[in-house]
């Protein structure tokens, strides 16, 4: 509270009754030589002013405990490391391992030894030219690529041998299963270290530094396609560097296949032949489509710049390779027949369920294709095994993923409902077992079924593959086969590896390699496949290959019959009796073959290789039509095809969210004659959308928006010179490397003692002095004291009131009462003022100082008892002159012989030597004797004789000088015990002291001042000490150019220990009785700080998305930052970090002539503190502005608190002064003004109607409602996320302010705990269905809506039940981030349509949000939840311990390579008595505390105290616990070197308008 003029004088309030009154004296120093030694036990006047073993220990105990955490760290980081990569290189190696043990049990992998005559034919011309081999399948291509390769690594070792730069080989696969296969291979038949990659391996992660390891260790790469073209895309090699490239199954070379985009994009974009690689290619048929064979073939020479060759001796590879006889058997007609009963049974509900709508179509086409039987078996296959539930799962993210837009919340709900239906409906349906007839299986079937018996009617070594087109034909067929089969039929099916639709297997290659194992082996002998046996894979022969359904094309028929190859092998073609199509599709194979075989053959020897010149200038002609970007630096290169795989990469790279999409989206629309997409980004992204440049087709226009948002990512340097994403690692590194300040970064900075007004008061005879009177509210009855004036050359500022603590559990309030009128001063009047100040410095503190007026920077005098301070009075009338001359005219009271008893009462005593020895006299006691003994309870001295020996201070050699009156009063005293600190609360040592003493007068002297003065004296220096502490205060602020109350200057730089920022931790070096510290007006000035660089960033840089504010955010509010501020305003001179020290608070600028001066305590100039106090320290600076608005009336109440931010970021990016320049900056976008649709204007319409706002801008509140992946094309209008940051901040404000003056007495701690309450995402998201603000959400995520409507239906079901409880939302789940962010950005939207009207954002809080905080206490519980928060509460409260840590620190990266070293990561431990207990790990410092306190608490929650202290050997005694949220002097704290701390009760600044202004209403 702020003081008013007082009464000086008596008070009628009273202490407490209690023991003798206890009177302090600020321990003088003893004159050198003659004085008594060691006569003050316990009271060294060099000894600290505070004890400082208890807190020198725990600052040792915790420099301990972080050496051991470091010891224990680095040994965890090395295990962590070791671990990791063993466990993610194990999880990417357990199935290679397994396919790869798979592969080498294949028979083949050993090429014989002899190659034929054809092969060395094609090995010649490989070796000469570039040459696609065109063979049929196993006659022997991957030989010739052997020979090749051999012959190429010896030219390289010759070549590497001279000097030339190394090179490496290339073997290009289309699968990942070849790419083992083919490794197995060549591993077996090269000499050289050879390597395998695939996507898999997670190789598309890896580094420039990975990928040189091992191309410097190996001269052979089996791999995907891909993965070779992203190495040449990232540039992690080039052209120039590979000496071969082969291409398996060539054919595939073709549009935008991987092998046609390494060969445009960087084979030919190489334009010196002699830097080009060899190049050969396999296929068993050059042609894969039924297009013109001679024209396809010529397009593949061009585009894989080789020559196709074939063997000249047909007649030898025919020997070599068996050629099966091919037949045709002929089916009856297949007729539609009739549904059956589980078909109409489902149809007649379902058949419109579009989600069903792929199964009704495979069942109807089963039906023909196969029978009846096979049409039921597809539905069943819906629910067996775990496929029910994957398969409805699946159906209903479907249903979700493909209706988001065109369905209501009530219609896909419906559906779900539908197909969940229909999975009971077919759970019940009775399948029959199949039988071989008509009604049950298709003549197709039927004649396969025969085709089939008669080949395994017996046990033989036949082997049958029949291959289908659909993979549910394949395993229907292996399931029915499996049943009605011979019993020497074993049936397996082989499908392609990838995730099946619904109601299909899930296969992977695993899975494949054991089939063809077990087929090898003679497990199975016969195999249902899909085209995946066609081609590539290494499939025993077989004598039998039977085309259920029919080729596609000639590469299909080629490669299927090159399976039959043993000796009299079968090739049947199944074909429907009068089908032409099918009977015309077999003539065509077989003449396209035999094309081929003549172009083959007709090809001459020496025929160029670019016989078609033309057509490859076409070719390169087409490709540079589209855009590229080549990285100079690197000559990694994007184009445009390649952009979707590098973009793809990077979103995949972000930090994943659960409702952020896995990969980009791209929007098509369309424009005049041309299409426009746009690509959006997850909200997670630094880049949220990009429209790409228009297009005649769809795919171009795709990649333009993948390529533009490429190189706007490359341009912000979220992609590197690599093309390879830097935002993953670039944020946390920002984050915690290069903004965040630590604890122990601590220094020794110059410390201000003394307030620079002193310092200008000297050196003048003043002619007038302005009176500050310094009286108590309550004195001691026992002790009373007299009102005191200082007197100064310069009016002294408002002085708050601070309590003093007079005696054991008694305090009272310092009054500072300003007279407005100064004091005139003649010689004579100043020459009795400042013999009376020499005087209390003598008498009461030992020091004499040279009686030079011009050198006292202040002068004290006597107030009147009784008398009342008005400001408006007149000084003189105050002043106690009767006082004043008294101790003008007498040095000291003289006594005598005669001097009567009655003079020795009431006085004060003071020793000349010592000046631990001053006495308030009682009386005289008749019945004691100077040299009596000394009476029992007196303190112990060195001289105990008697009591004249004993009052005396001198040493042995003086006192043998000196002869005292033998006959002279013993009077009984009341000793002046060595108080420190008045502005501290007496301890227990101090309050059982015994001040009762008998003295003999001689060896001392009577004061002329009175004891009331004396009394009020002794006081003095603890007063001194807090003003000199509020005027240093004040005059920083007055430095800054900032106006601020007193009381909030002095607490805005009061530090009270050395790890004040701790909260709620054990305090080390706690410095008592100075007031409250700066952790609350510094949450109250971070949250200030955080929203008006919001707006301020907001506000200027228009054109940034989130990210980009976030970043700059930090870069302005960063602790970093602030340290930087504070180093260049010197602010560590006015911190105040040390409590009243009895050294530093007398004068400068007198003369000493006898005592201790300050100039011995240099030390006392200085101080240490840690980066992070004074980071902030300038955030309660900023805290302290906002609560002291600026008297004008004129000023906006935020206006002071706005020029404090600037003057601490010290950034352009916030350079206002006031609160209004921030609306003058802002340049409304064209967005928020064209003119709103009506769908817009009907939403503001509804939002004025339901919550009392009307927008002026509804295209403004139409951004705060869309979603990041909502298409900016769609209307225009940006989604919401700058709005959510703007909003995020002002929410943060609103809810800080409130808690801050609704709760006075709450430490920062609770304060932070209970607002997390208010802004978390789970209140927010309840909060925003209250409102309803969910229904006006647009978004185009895939399953977002869902995850809305089930949080709905939830959160509306826990409120009913909650019975109008306003905390029901704590006990629902968390909603989608989206419904907390559109809150925030609905704020942020009404702040900028009002034209940034603070009082909107009061309005919403008072209307939406403090109706669920009138009581906080509901809360505790939620805020106490915090595992952090939990774990001290248990281990303070419950165990009373207080030897704890939570410790962290970032795990580097210690091996750049290593697989675990792709993100940064945290790594706390709890440490209990130097015990590690529990350790978390983490993205982040704060959730791995938080994973380190959880793991803690599952360790500790069921132990009882006397465990948990047997177990831990914890022997604390709980002292010091401060159990709730006491004031704001050193907050909630823990730990025994927190013992006592005090609240003050200085006054509360009144809250400035709009800040927490409900609050104040209340």
């Amino acid at each position: 509270m702020t003081m008013s003029a007082n009464a000086l004088g008596d008070r009628s309030s009273k202490c407490p009754e209690g023991d003798s009154p206890i009177s302090s004296v600020d321990e003088p120093e003893k004159l050198d030589g003659e004085r008594e030694e060691n006569s003050n036990p316990g009271t060294d006047d060099e000894g600290e002013d505070v004890p400082a073993t208890q807190g020198r220990k725990i600052s040792e105990r915790q420099q301990l405990q972080r050496a051991q955490f470091k010891s224990w760290f680095d040994r965890r980081v090395e295990s962590i490391s070791k671990e990791d990569d063993r466990k993610l290189q194990k999880q990417a190696d357990i199935e290679l391992q397994s396919k790869s043990v798979l592969i080498a049990e294949q028979e083949s992998n050993v090429i014989i030894g002899d190659p034929r005559e054809y092969q060395l034919e094609l090995f010649e011309r490989a070796r000469a030219k570039n040459t696609i081999a065109v063979l049929d399948t196993g006659s022997g291509k991957t030989l010739i690529a052997v020979l090749l390769l051999r012959h190429i690594l010896d030219e390289e070792l010759e070549h590497r041998g001279t000097g030339k730069s190394p090179r490496i080989a290339f073997f290009l696969v289309d699968s990942v299963t070849l790419v083992f296969q083919q490794y197995a291979v060549l591993e077996c038949n090269l000499d050289q270290k050879i390597e395998r990659f695939c996507g898999d391996m997670g190789c598309d992660l890896w580094s420039q530094e990975i990928w040189s390891t091992h191309f410097q260790e190996n001269m052979v790469i089996v791999c995907t396609a891909d993965v070779l073209y992203q190495c040449l895309m990232h540039s992690f090699v080039s052209m120039s560097q590979i000496n071969l490239l082969i291409f398996d199954e060539a054919h595939h070379a073709k549009k935008n296949h991987p092998y046609a985009r390494i060969m445009k994009d960087f084979y030919l974009a190489e334009r010196d032949p002699t830097k080009r690689p060899r190049v050969f290619g396999m296929t068993a048929s050059p042609v894969d489509a039924k297009v013109d064979v001679v024209k396809a073939a010529k397009q593949l020479e061009t585009l894989l710049h080789c020559q196709i060759a074939t063997t000249s001796d047909l007649t030898m590879l025919r020997r070599s390779v068996h050629r099966p006889l091919e037949e045709t058997v002929m089916h009856e007609k297949l007729i539609s027949p009739a549904e059956t009963q589980l078909f109409r049974q489902l149809r007649a509900p379902f058949g419109d369920l579009e989600i069903l709508s792929k199964q009704f179509r495979n069942s109807k086409e089963a039906s023909i294709q196969l029978g009846p039987w096979c049409c039921d078996q597809l539905w069943a296959s819906l629910i067996q095994d775990d496929e029910g539930q994957r398969a409805t799962s699946q159906l209903e993210r479907d249903l979700v993923s493909k209706n988001r837009d065109a369905l209501p919340a009530e219609a896909a709900e419906a559906q779900v409902s539908q197909l969940r239906q229909a999975v009971s409906i077919i759970k019940g349906h009775a399948f029959e077992e199949p039988r071989v007839e008509a009604a049950h299986l298709s003549s197709k079937v039927r004649l396969l079924h025969a085709i089939l018996g008669e080949i395994f009617a017996f046990p033989t070594e036949a082997k049958c593959i029949v291959f289908v087109r659909k993979r549910y034909t394949a395993r229907l067929l292996g399931e029915l086969l499996g049943r009605i089969g011979t019993p020497f039929m074993h049936v397996g099916v082989l499908l392609g590896a990838r995730k099946g639709d619904v109601g299909d297997l899930n296969v992977t290659y695993r899975q494949q390699l054991l089939t063809l194992l077990n087929f090898r082996r003679g497990k199975l002998n016969c195999l249902f496949s899909t085209s995946v046996a066609e081609e590539g894979l290494d499939i025993p022969d077989c004598n039998i290959v039977i085309r259920f359904d029919l080729y596609a094309t000639l590469i299909q028929y080629v490669q299927s019959r090159g399976r039959a190859r043993r000796i009299n092998s079968r090739y049947i073609h199944i074909l429907e009796q009068g089908n032409n199509e099918q009977l015309e599709l077999l003539r065509d194979v077989r003449a396209g073959e035999h094309i081929m075989r003549e172009f083959c053959e007709s090809l001459p020897s020496d025929r160029l290789l670019l016989g078609n010149d033309c057509d490859l200038d076409g070719l390169i002609t087409a490709e540079r039509s589209q855009k590229s970007y080549t990285e100079h630096s690197t000559g990694a290169k994007l184009t445009y095809n390649s952009s979707l795989a590098v973009l793809a990469h990077f979103v995949d790279c972000l930090p994943r969210d659960v409702e952020a999409a896995a990969k980009p989206n791209y929007v098509m629309t369309f424009q005049g004659r041309q299409y426009v997409c746009e690509v959006v980004l997850p909200d997670n992204s630094p880049l949220r959308s990009v429209i790409g440049a228009p297009a005649s087709r769809k795919a171009i226009a795709k990649r333009s928006a993948a390529f533009e948002a490429c190189l706007l990512l490359r341009r912000n340097k979220y992609l590197d010179s690599h093309l390879l994403p830097t935002y993953q690692k670039q944020l946390p590194a920002m984050r915690n490397a290069q903004l965040a300040l630590t604890l122990k970064n601590t220094q020794a900075y110059d410390m201000r003692t003394k307030p620079a007004i002193w310092a200008n008061s000297v050196g003048t005879v003043p002619a007038s002095l302005y009176m500050t009177v310094i009286d108590l509210e309550i004195y001691d009855e026992r002790r009373p004291g007299q009102p005191l004036a200082l007197l100064t050359r310069h009016p002294l500022p408002e002085i708050p009131g601070f309590p003093l603590h007079i005696r054991a559990g008694c305090k009272s309030p310092v009054i500072c009462t300003p007279m407005k009128r100064p004091l005139p001063t003649d010689p004579k009047r100043l020459d009795a003022i400042n013999v009376f100040t020499l005087r209390v410095f003598k008498d009461i503190f030992n020091k004499t100082y040279e009686a030079d007026v011009t050198t006292m920077p202040y002068f004290l005098a006597p107030v009147i008892r009784g008398s009342r301070a008005l400001r408006d009075g007149q000084a003189e009338d105050l002043l106690d002159c009767d006082v004043l001359k008294y101790v003008q005219d007498n040095e000291t009271v003289s006594w005598d012989d005669n001097t009567p008893d009655e003079f020795f009462k009431d006085k004060f005593l003071a020793d000349p030597f010592d000046g631990g020895r001053r006495y308030f006299t009682v009386g005289v006691d008749p019945t004691l004797r100077p040299f009596d003994p000394v009476p029992p309870g007196a303190p112990t001295r060195r001289h105990m004789e008697n009591i004249l020996q004993y009052s005396s201070s001198l040493f042995k050699n003086s006192r043998a000088r000196v002869n005292y009156k033998a006959e002279q009063p013993v009077i009984l005293t009341h000793r002046v015990l060595h108080r420190r600190n008045w502005l501290d609360d007496i301890s227990k040592e101090e309050e059982n002291a015994s001040s009762k003493c008998y003295v003999c007068p001689e060896p001392l002297y009577v004061s002329a001042l009175p004891t009331t003065v004396a009394a009020m004296a002794l006081m003095f220096p603890a007063i001194m000490f807090r003003i000199d502490s509020v005027m240093i205060a004040l005059e920083l602020f007055e430095n800054l150019n900032l106006y601020v109350i007193p009381e909030l200057a002095l607490e805005a730089v009061t530090k009270d220990s050395d790890n004040s920022e701790e909260h709620r931790a054990e305090q080390v070096h706690f410095q008592r009785g100075m007031g409250k510290n700066y952790e609350r007006l510094e949450l109250l000035g971070d949250s200030f700080l955080k929203m008006a660089t919001s707006i301020s960033l907001f506000t200027t840089k228009a054109d940034s998305d989130e990210f980009e504010h976030h970043v700059n955010r930090m870069l302005l509010l960063c602790n970093k930052n602030l340290l930087k501020t504070a180093q260049k305003l010197r602010l560590f001179e006015w911190i105040r970090s040390k409590s009243f020290s009895r050294r530093v608070w007398y004068p400068e600028g007198p003369k000493l002539l006898q005592g201790k001066g300050i100039n011995r305590f240099k030390q006392e100039h200085k101080h240490p503190l840690n980066d992070k106090t004074m980071a902030d320290v300038c955030e309660a600076i900023i805290g302290a502005a906002l609560l002291s608005p600026l008297p004008q009336d004129e000023a906006h109440y935020f206006d002071n608190a706005v020029a404090a931010v600037t003057a601490m970021v010290d950034s352009p990016n916030h350079a206002m002064m006031t609160w209004r320049e921030y609306f003058s900056f802002y340049k409304t976008p064209g967005y928020q003004t064209a003119p709103p649709t009506r769908s817009q204007i009907d939403l503001a319409d509804q939002i004025a109607n339901r919550h009392g706002y009307r927008f002026r801008h509804p295209r403004l509140l139409r951004s705060a409602f869309l979603h990041p992946s909502y298409p900016f094309s769609w209307e225009k209008v940006p989604c919401y996320q700058r709005l959510e940051f703007l909003g995020d901040s002002l929410l943060d404000m609103v809810c800080v302010g409130f808690l801050f003056h609704r709760f006075p007495d709450r430490d920062p701690q609770w304060l932070t705990e209970h607002k997390m309450a208010m802004v978390s995402n789970k209140f927010l998201g309840a909060l925003c269905v209250k409102l309803g603000f969910h229904k006006h959400l647009r978004s185009n995520g895939s399953s977002l809506e869902a995850q809305i409507r089930d949080y709905v239906m939830e959160i509306q079901e826990t409120e009913r039940e909650a019975n109008g409880a306003v905390d029901y939302w704590v006990h629902a789940k968390s909603p989608p981030k989206a419904l907390p962010d559109i809150v925030e950005s609905y704020i942020g939207a009404v702040f900028v349509d009002s034209e940034y009207e603070y009082g909107e954002v009061e309005r919403f809080f008072e209307r939406h949000v403090k109706p669920f905080f009138e009581n906080m206490s509901i809360y505790d519980t939620y805020a106490n939840n915090h595992p952090t928060t939990f774990l001290t509460n248990l281990l303070t409260l419950s165990f009373h311990c207080t030897n704890f840590r939570i410790l962290s620190q970032e795990i580097p990266a210690l091996n750049p390579s290593s697989i675990s070293s792709s993100s940064s990561s945290v790594l706390a431990a709890v440490m209990i008595h130097n015990d590690f207990v529990a350790e978390g790990r983490a993205a982040s410092g704060k959730s791995a505390k938080v994973k380190a306190s959880s793991n803690a608490l599952n360790k500790l929650q069921d132990l009882s105290e006397a465990e948990f202290r047997k177990t831990y050997r914890c022997d604390c005694t709980g002292e010091g616990i401060a159990a709730g949220g006491g004031g704001g002097g050193g907050g909630e704290v823990v730990g025994s070197g927190a013992a006592g701390a005090a609240t003050a009760t200085a006054a509360t600044a009144t809250a400035p308008a709009g800040v927490g202004r409900a609050a104040i209403r209340d």
